[in-house]
């Protein structure tokens, strides 16, 4: 089997300066989809102007935001500087939401470093005008300090509303086995199993069913370090969100948000401050509308141009 992935963009500069000439956007740009249904831009998500020019009049019932949290990516910024970065991007955000609407954060919360940058993160969104909700764990399958500590397996999601925004509540494939909770309901006994809608379990805070990405699944798109699942972006669009919503996202990387509005009737507002993750999202959904396919599991986005000019 063939296996041309990239390696980690944020990791290896030279390979992204070679990828820019390939890249339709740049600082300040936007592509409008054909379709008439998406948009991508090249932007930053802290600024308010650029992101009302993303959103073209329109507003967001929902965002779905997943900065970079991993401090290494700003070596120069303490933890009071990047949540002071954090608090710009949530506020430019918010102006682009309805009155009604609901804003998910994913946000890490490293155990070597004091659980940074999650705490101050929620320390700081307790100053705007937002109802926090929920608290989110996504299990993952591979961690680390098996040897020393407790492996870390989760992913933090954080989710906070304004208003009265729609949730529809979801549905795992998990079939309810356990039995019990018995209640009286109109003088008869009954139990959970029974009185649940659905013949398997909803998700609650905890989601345990979700796979990681990783290099053998066919989403997986390779060069990308934060790759979120597409069942979670489209979990949470879908509890979220009606159809032909505008859903809003940032921070685009590998254009999941922007799949998952694909194939679930939305319209994405999508943006990434860099070119190249910009370019990787838009071929992303070209590729899926022209193939079905939902990443490049063995080779890459950019595969017939480095193949021309040689990895080297």
């Amino acid at each position: 089997m063939k296996r041309d992935p990239l390696p980690r963009l944020d990791k290896n500069p030279g390979l992204r300066r070679r990828l820019l000439p390939y890249c339709r956007l740049g600082p300040g740009d936007l592509w409008t989809d054909p379709e008439g249904r998406h948009a991508v831009g090249c932007l930053d998500a802290a600024n308010p102007t650029q992101l009302r020019e993303l959103m073209g009049g329109r507003y967001a019932t929902l965002a779905v935001e997943d900065p970079p949290y991993n401090l290494a990516v700003f070596p120069r910024r303490s933890i009071t500087e990047y949540v002071s970065w954090c608090r710009r991007w949530v506020e430019a955000t918010l102006e682009c939401l309805t009155d009604d609407s609901s804003l998910y954060v994913w946000l890490g919360a490293d155990q070597r470093h004091g659980f940074q940058p999650l705490p101050d993160f929620m320390i700081m969104m307790r100053d705007l005008p937002l109802a926090a909700r929920s608290f989110v764990t996504m299990r993952a399958q591979r961690g680390y300090g098996t040897q020393k500590n407790w492996m870390a397996l989760r992913q933090e999601l954080l989710y906070y509303t304004r208003g009265q925004p729609r949730f529809l509540p979801q549905y795992t494939d998990i079939p309810k086995i356990l039995r019990g909770y018995y209640k009286e309901v109109g003088g008869r006994r009954t139990e959970n199993t029974e009185r649940g809608r659905g013949k398997t379990i909803r998700p609650g805070n905890v989601w345990v069913d979700i796979q990681q990405v990783f290099y053998r699944m066919e989403e997986n798109v390779s060069g990308c370090y934060a790759q979120k699942p597409l069942a979670a972006m489209e979990r949470i669009i879908s509890a979220s969100s009606m159809s032909g919503d505008v859903v809003l996202d940032s921070f685009a990387h590998s254009g999941t948000t922007l799949l998952a509005c694909e194939r679930l009737g939305r319209r994405a507002r999508t943006a990434d401050i860099d070119p190249v993750y910009c370019e990787i999202s838009i071929r992303r959904l070209e590729r899926y509308r022209r193939t079905g396919r939902l990443g490049w599991q063995n080779t890459n986005a950019f595969e017939k141009e480095l193949q021309t000019r040689g990895k080297g």
